[in-house]
């Protein structure tokens, strides 16, 4: 990598709710790490009314961006809009890193799937899931490549839940292409199906700060489940909340932000980042944010 263009890099996010984003933090730093100059730019969509993932990602072409990372509720709708698309994101059918070259052309990847199934590995250990039925709930872009993940990692069957029926039954049948028939089906209702379930992911945005709740009635978690959550704003999610009381080994999201956060990086510039130093970042960013909230919090309160 040589040339003084070739060192400064503009690259961002299109999505919704993303003003607490710990990926500029991240991104900005493993560019420092690298000896690049690189900012990372926020296009929130609820910032930006009337605008659509189409118009941001032209925008960010015709300004020279050399990358994107593309959030909740675009990784789908933005896949025809590319250029190229990995064999991998077309099989998941979802997109969630774009790169942009001096040409402007682009090309899709996804690497939910690798930073998911990295954060299982580390967090729970394929054991967890190896040959066991699993709960998907959420079957947009992030679950798309939740589900791979899950079979990645051994999974015998999922059952999979979307409050948007057509939604659900779309990745069943698309699973069922790539998997076999057998493998998956959809169910109604989370909490009867975690009796014959090892465990259950939340991919859905529900329990994100500016989205709360949760997205499912946990009632029926035991100790014998583990629960995951993909969001990490905040890390702990009411739905970890309650799954850490029942005794549930949890997983948060954490971990997969870092892990698809250093496959950008590399995407982006064929740099492979120090993971270490991303998890430090991403760690002490968190917490900042964490006081920050909870300062906040305090204040409304007096």
């Amino acid at each position: 990598m040589s040339g003084f263009a070739t060192k400064r890099f503009l690259v961002g996010l299109i999505g919704a709710n993303i003003q607490r984003s710990l990926s500029p933090m991240m991104q900005e730093d493993a560019f420092a790490a690298a000896g690049l100059h690189g900012y990372y730019h926020l296009m929130d969509l609820d910032l930006l009314p009337g605008r659509k993932a189409a118009d941001l990602l032209a925008a960010a072409v015709a300004a020279g961006f050399r990358g994107l990372n593309v959030t909740y509720p675009a990784k789908e709708a933005v896949l025809p809009l590319l250029d190229e698309v990995s064999a991998e994101a077309r099989q998941i059918g979802a997109v969630n890193t774009i790169t942009i070259d001096v040409r402007g052309r682009t090309a899709g990847y996804n690497t939910d799937r690798i930073g998911f199934r990295r954060n299982f590995e580390e967090g729970l250990g394929r054991a967890a899931i190896e040959g066991q039925t699993a709960i998907l709930v959420g079957a947009g872009g992030a679950g798309r490549a939740v589900a791979f993940a899950l079979f990645d990692l051994g999974a015998k069957r999922l059952l999979i839940h979307d409050n948007d029926s057509p939604r659900r039954a779309a990745l069943v049948a698309h699973l069922m292409i790539h998997v076999g028939a057998d493998r998956c089906r959809a169910v109604e209702a989370v909490p009867p199906a975690l009796a014959e379930a090892a465990g259950v992911v939340n991919a859905t945005p529900v329990g994100m700060l500016g989205i709360p709740g949760l997205p499912f009635a946990p009632g029926a978690i035991e100790a014998r489940h583990f629960v995951a959550d993909i969001i990490y704003t905040p890390l702990e999610t009411a739905l970890i909340q309650a799954a850490r009381a029942k005794g549930a080994r949890v997983l948060t999201g954490g971990g997969m932000a870092v892990f698809q956060a250093a496959e950008g990086f590399r995407l982006w510039t064929g740099v492979a980042p120090d993971i270490a130093r991303l998890k430090r970042v991403f760690a002490e960013a968190a917490a900042a944010r964490h006081a920050a909230l909870a300062e906040t919090a305090r204040a409304t309160d007096r």
